[in-house]
């Protein structure tokens, strides 16, 4: 993807993201400069990849195959194996209409997936095998809003504003917005954006950046580069 791209599709995000009454936390807004200033005592949001996450998923086609991703908090790995501590995190998304966020499952992660506003939330739903591989022919139970729903195999779930769906490590998902762009909460188990998402097809997780202009805001790919 450009920058310039990328520096469009922030800008856009911001101001969805406001329309709807929300606002990022000061750090979202910082320029790379002042990211290195404060790389000390934000070593935190660094270290836990807490930030922007633009990806078209390596596939040089955004608007087809692609999410917006914002980290607003998450937890440490350490405190999810000891069994206490922080062991949570939280991310805002955007669906574009029909832009695919492509199939895939979590091995550690469980996540509330919300629609917070705007179209209707569109998420496809498999089940796994017993050893977690995808499965043409596996439905399952999922819990929405709390109620507990099954699901047929290739089943796709639509979701209103204020609707959510509980999805657990093994359940493959792929989602977009459904007749128009839609605003998605995420609340889940610590996020290992790293390691954690397994992929149906061998795509990529991050894309690969052309620096055609400078950055308005780094990405949390970008730290590893611009910070260490």
């Amino acid at each position: 993807m450009k920058r310039s791209k990328i520096n469009e599709i922030m800008a856009a995000a911001d101001e969805m993201i406001r329309s709807f009454g929300f606002t990022l936390p000061p750090f979202a807004y910082w320029t790379p400069e002042e990211f290195r200033d404060n790389a000390v005592s934000a070593a935190r949001v660094i270290d836990a990849r807490m930030g922007w996450d633009i990806t078209d998923f390596g596939q040089g086609d955004f608007d087809r195959l692609g999410l917006f991703l914002f980290t607003l908090r998450n937890g440490e790995l350490s405190d999810l194996r000891r069994g206490g501590g922080m062991c949570y995190a939280e991310k805002l998304l955007i669906s574009r209409q029909d832009q695919i966020s492509p199939m895939h499952r979590h091995v550690v992660k469980a996540e509330d997936i919300i629609n917070r506003g705007g179209a209707t939330m569109a998420i496809e739903l498999f089940g796994s095998d017993p050893d977690g591989n995808f499965d043409q022919g596996a439905g399952g139970m999922v819990m929405c809003d709390g109620i507990a729903r099954p699901f047929k195999p290739g089943e796709v779930l639509l979701f209103q504003p204020g609707e959510s769906v509980t999805l657990m490590p093994g359940d493959w998902h792929a989602f977009w917005g459904e007749g128009g762009d839609v605003l998605i909460g995420e609340v889940s188990t610590v996020n290992d954006d790293l390691t954690d998402n397994i992929y149906r097809d061998p795509i990529g997780r991050f894309s690969e950046i052309e620096e055609d202009v400078a950055p308005t805001h780094l990405l949390v790919s970008d730290y590893e580069i611009w910070l260490r």
